[in-house]
């Protein structure tokens, strides 16, 4: 079972909407920069589908992947009422093929961080890279070390109307990975509760460690910046943007 299969059906409750339309409203944004015009999108990683479908709405054609099938269920019928809805993909993010070329790849909330092995991140920005038009762009954020570091041994709880969300979170130095372990309770139109555990894994991904695979996956123009701003990260930033584009020539 992939990480988030118990929480798909709840993830969308458990998370402010506001969050998702600033994320979608920022992309816009860099779109409208981009050194090619941006009409075809990647949503890697989508997740319950919630950006792809924003920037469907906004009028993009949209691809997205995903590898929880439960998730894509999610955001399949979240989508259904869009007149152009996203093409939803069940794919691993090292093993992205897409049959067309796209203007832009976006990848939100941290989900980048789940890739927790050196071979598997670099193979990702190589496929990322090989689905993107000459002169298209990625944009994709993750937690930083200085924010993962601070969660360990944290305890957080979420709630909704129907569910109950316990995370615990502990970190270790010598692997550079934060471990959440999720307890979900769900009620039960009976009135009774069903209780799931999954464990995820992010791995504290340096700076300069992303700015070199990307630049060695042919990326060239990386810059980063704190969320959701065109200022350079603070020091203690929880969330790095990173911004990059494919040579319109090849190098």
């Amino acid at each position: 079972m992939s990480s988030y299969d118990a929480l798909a059906a709840s993830y969308d409750g458990l998370m402010a909407d506001g969050v998702y339309r600033r994320r979608a409203d920022y992309l816009e944004k860099l779109f409208q920069k981009s050194r090619i015009p941006v009409h075809t999108v990647l949503d890697l990683a989508c997740g319950t589908g919630t950006i792809a479908c924003l920037l469907a709405a906004k009028g993009y054609a949209v691809t997205a992947t995903d590898l929880s099938e439960e998730m894509l269920t999610q955001a399949m019928s979240k989508a259904a009422a869009l007149e152009q809805p996203p093409l939803f993909v069940q794919q691993s993010m090292p093993r992205l093929r897409l049959p067309e070329p796209v203007d832009a790849v976006v990848s939100t909330l941290d989900s980048l961080n789940y890739l927790t092995r050196e071979k598997d991140i670099r193979e990702t920005f190589r496929r990322v890279f090989r689905a993107l038009k000459p002169g298209g762009s990625f944009f994709f954020d993750v937690n930083t070390p200085y924010k993962l570091r601070r969660m360990d041994g944290q305890l957080y709880t979420d709630e909704t109307e129907e569910s109950y969300c316990v995370w615990r979170t502990f970190f270790s130095e010598k692997t550079s990975i934060c471990t959440y372990q999720v307890d979900l309770f769900r009620l039960n139109a009976n009135g009774s509760w069903d209780r799931a555990f999954e464990e995820h894994r992010e791995r504290a991904w340096g700076r300069e460690e992303l700015e070199t695979y990307l630049t060695e996956a042919g990326f060239g123009a990386v810059t980063v910046t704190g969320d959701l701003t065109s200022r350079p990260p603070a020091a203690e930033e929880d969330r790095w943007i990173f911004r990059c584009q494919k040579p319109v020539r090849p190098r």
